[in-house]
């Protein structure tokens, strides 16, 4: 499978059409961006890098019976994924209280939850990605009830099975961000990435901070966390 014409290029991928209109291939690339665009940099391997564990993970969801958008990896950075319609809503699911959960509400990073805290906001970077509920996602026909239901379901799942993967390597879930899509015939099922771009990950111990919040905040040895959290991914699988 080739790629074709360029459909989209993003913050942290391409996206290219191929010989079959259901299916697509993404390229991971090394730029880095944070604060909706504002800050933007390189973080040297990190397409491969997320590519890579991207794939590893959503394997693991889709043996534990969550539908991903995965086909194949096709190299160090593509990946053939099924074509899918996002749905316009972030879901972030948090473990611990930090980043703009902390600043919103003001609460003190690294505050363990009794339970997983789910939120939604609004995939529209010239909003900002305001945070909405369900019905501000009705409303706006963003989802349908049973779409935002599976949805939750779904990303709770996730959590379970990520902090459990990450558990055995000793970090510690903090909080994550995923997308979701459609195929042609309706079904939901995860996509994007799932990646130290896209989930909070601490040592378990020190509480490093092993993710791209080490970008965000000037924290230095940004790529040497991605490819210490990958290293300890494969060594744990």
């Amino acid at each position: 499978m080739e790629k074709q014409v360029l459909l989209y290029e993003g913050k942290a991928k391409k996206v290219y059409a191929t010989g079959d209109p259901h299916l697509l291939i993404v390229s991971y690339k090394d730029d880095a961006t944070a604060f909706n665009g504002l800050k933007k940099g390189t973080i040297q391997g990190k397409g491969a890098i997320n590519n890579r564990m991207s794939n590893l993970l959503m394997s693991r969801l889709e043996q534990q019976g969550v539908p991903t958008h995965l086909v194949k990896e096709l190299n160090d950075r593509e990946t053939l994924v099924k074509k899918v319609s996002i749905v316009p809503l972030e879901v972030i699911v948090r473990n611990i209280a930090a980043g703009s959960f902390s600043k919103r509400y003001g609460v003190e990073e690294g505050l363990v939850f009794d339970a997983p805290t789910l939120e939604f906001s609004y995939k529209n970077d010239d909003l900002g990605d305001p945070l909405l509920n369900d019905d501000h996602a009705l409303a706006l026909g963003l989802a349908s009830r049973e779409e935002l239901d599976l949805i939750r379901k779904y990303s709770l799942s996730v959590n379970r099975l990520l902090r459990e993967i990450w558990g055995a390597c000793g970090i510690t879930l903090v909080d994550f961000k995923v997308e979701f899509g459609r195929l042609e015939d309706g079904t939901i099922v995860l996509a994007d990435e799932i990646s130290p771009d896209t989930c909070r990950l601490w040592d378990s111990k020190t509480l490093e901070k092993l993710d791209k919040d080490r970008f965000r905040r000037d924290l230095g040895g940004v790529e040497a966390a991605y490819v210490q959290v990958m290293n300890r991914l494969t060594g744990g699988l």
